[in-house]
């Protein structure tokens, strides 16, 4: 009995100094938001005080456009998703964008409330505050969900409306989704990857929501990384994990009448194509554009195929 229990320590002792070993290796300090405004800002970028927040955002394009696009992200991204799409569509139309609460620059609620109640009020409040009276909202994943359900919630304000692999439904088969929000879901590692966050895990979570892996770039890994890091994002992400979106809703989406433009990866792994059907189906006025080979993010992966689209869709009277 005694050699097993000291077989017992010596493995536990093991298992303890690899934690450390990798906790020492892996620990990354929070990144002061100063330090990354200085890296990743630009003469574009702009800060709005609201709700207890400074909120990044960017405001281009043509200014006399009275109609203005509105892109909102998805989970753990940021406005610099949009990049190479705001290109093209800020040609002819004025072209607005955000760092929603939690992510990027904008960086947490001081509130810690992530809800759909809190994310649609926070919309509200950025166009109120920009004096828009009317917008075209474009939203990605979780981005999708909360402009869907801002067009439900004020449809006057919504001239049309364009769902990138957006929330909303439950898939049929469980989805493989990403490895980096699995973990921070779990009760035990939910407190740890507020501290240890190896670089390569987000970037392995970022190169699933590709439909070929190969095309992320290593600035991109940086990229998302650096905004995780930003002081107070990685307990905002985990605070955001805790509300339940994995909701069916398809009863409030049927209720959608904005004319709606629904765009899909068909090697989407977080949200499968076969939501992309569902949400045709019940949208009356709406009309679908599957994207081949492509992932959960169509506007980088392929950002000058989804931008032409989106811009068909938006000049069509």
């Amino acid at each position: 009995m005694n050699r097993f229990l000291k077989y017992s320590i010596r493995i536990i002792a093991i298992i303890l100094l690899v934690f450390v070993i990798t906790a020492i290796s892996y620990y990354q300090k929070d990144i002061p938001v100063d330090t990354l405004i200085k890296k990743y800002g630009s003469t574009d970028s702009r800060f709005m005080p609201l709700m207890g927040m400074n909120v990044h955002y960017r405001d281009e394009g043509n200014q006399l456009d009275s109609t203005p696009i509105l892109l909102i992200h998805g989970t753990a991204s940021s406005l610099f998703t949009w990049d190479s799409s705001v290109l093209i569509l800020k040609e002819n139309h004025r072209v607005i964008r955000f760092d929603l609460p939690a992510f990027a620059l904008t960086g947490p609620n001081p509130e810690k409330d992530y809800s759909m109640e809190y994310y649609n009020h926070f919309v509200d409040s950025f166009l109120i505050k920009l004096n828009i009276h009317q917008c075209i909202l474009v939203g990605n994943s979780l981005g999708g969900t909360i402009a869907w359900r801002y067009s439900l919630l004020h449809p006057e304000k919504v001239a049309k409306l364009v769902l990138v692999d957006a929330g909303g439904m439950l898939p049929a088969m469980p989805p493989k989704g990403s490895t980096g929000f699995k973990i921070a879901q779990m009760p035990v590692f939910s407190s740890i990857v507020k501290y240890i966050t190896p670089k390569i895990l987000v970037i392995k979570s970022l190169r699933e929501t590709y439909g070929d892996p190969s095309k992320v770039k290593d600035w991109q890994g940086s990229l998302y990384f650096d905004m995780l890091l930003r002081e107070g994002n990685r307990e905002a992400l985990v605070d955001r994990l805790k509300f339940n979106f994995l909701l069916d809703e398809t009863a409030k989406i049927m209720q959608i009448k904005t004319p709606t433009l629904i765009v899909w990866g068909d090697k989407d792994q977080l949200i499968p194509v076969e939501n992309a059907y569902r949400f045709n189906k019940v949208i009356a006025n709406s009309e679908l554009e599957v994207m081949k080979g492509i992932g959960h993010i169509p506007m980088e992966e392929s950002p000058t195929e989804f931008a032409n689209r989106v811009r068909m869709f938006i000049d069509k009277k």
